[in-house]
C-alpha cells in the first residue's frame, strides 16, 4: 500500500492525481446538481445547455478553439465534463502503472526524473487517443438527449439568471426532472425581463442553439 501511496503522490502521476482529485471533487458537486455538467463537444455547442447551477460564459472565439480541437482530436459528440474527466483517468491509470512496472526501478533519482517526465508526455498523449476510442459509442446516447431536451423545452416557463435579456444576451434557468438546465436565451427589446423573472420558453433556434423567450405578462 505504500509503495503504491508513493507512486500515486509521486512524480509524475502526482500531476494527474492532483486532476483525478479534482474530477472526482466535480463529479461529486453535480451529483447533487450544484455545476454545470456541460454540453456536448460539438462544434457550436460548447456550453450550450447544461445541468446544474453555475455556468460560466466563455468567449466565443475560446469556445470556438476548443471545439475545434475536441473535433480534431476526435473527442467531440459528449460532454466536455465527460471528455475532461476520462482523459485525466485515463493518464492517471497509464502513469500509475508506469510508475509501477518502470519509474520506480530506475536506479537514480535524475534518471526517474528523465523517465518521470517521458511518462508524463506518453500518458498524456495515449490518454487522447484511448479516450477518442471510448466516447464513441457514447455520441449517439447523448445527441438522443440533448436533441430531446431542445424540443421538450419549448412552452415550458424559465427564470431569468443574467441582469437583463437582449437579442445577444440571456441566460435562464429550467427546472427539468429535478435538475436544472442552464440555456441560452433572448427576447426582442424592450423588454422588462431581469434576474429573478420568470419568461416562457415560445422558440428553439437550432442555427444559434439559443432559445426566444417572452415575458409571461406579454
Amino acid at each position: 500500500m505504500s509503495e503504491f501511496l508513493s507512486v500515486i503522490f509521486g512524480f509524475p502521476t502526482a500531476v494527474f492525481t492532483v486532476l483525478l482529485i479534482v474530477v472526482l471533487f466535480y463529479w461529486v458537486l453535480a451529483t447533487f446538481g450544484l455545476v454545470d455538467l456541460g454540453e456536448s463537444g460539438d462544434a457550436g455547442d460548447v456550453g450550450d445547455v447544461g445541468h446544474g447551477h453555475l455556468h460560466a460564459d466563455g468567449h466565443t472565439d475560446d469556445l470556438g478553439t476548443l471545439a475545434g480541437y475536441l473535433v480534431a482530436f476526435g473527442l467531440n459528440g459528449v460532454p466536455i465534463s465527460v471528455v475532461a474527466s476520462l482523459l485525466v483517468l485515463v493518464a492517471w491509470t497509464i502513469s500509475a502503472l508506469s510508475g509501477i512496472w518502470f519509474v520506480r526501478w530506475v536506479p537514480t533519482e535524475l534518471l526517474r526524473w528523465v523517465a518521470g517526465a517521458g511518462v508524463l508526455v506518453a500518458a498524456s498523449g495515449l490518454s487522447l487517443v484511448i479516450t477518442a476510442r471510448l466516447v464513441r459509442p457514447l455520441r449517439g446516447v447523448f445527441r438522443t438527449r440533448y436533441a430531446t431536451t431542445h424540443a421538450s423545452l419549448v412552452g415550458q416557463e424559465c427564470v431569468i439568471w443574467t441582469s437583463e435579456v437582449t437579442p445577444t444576451v440571456g441566460r435562464a434557468e429550467v427546472s427539468q426532472h429535478g435538475a436544472p438546465l442552464n440555456i441560452r436565451i433572448w427576447a426582442d427589446t424592450p423588454n422588462p425581463l431581469k434576474r429573478g423573472d420568470k419568461a416562457l420558453i415560445v422558440e428553439y433556434d437550432a442555427a444559434a442553439k439559443r432559445y426566444r423567450v417572452e415575458a409571461l405578462d406579454a
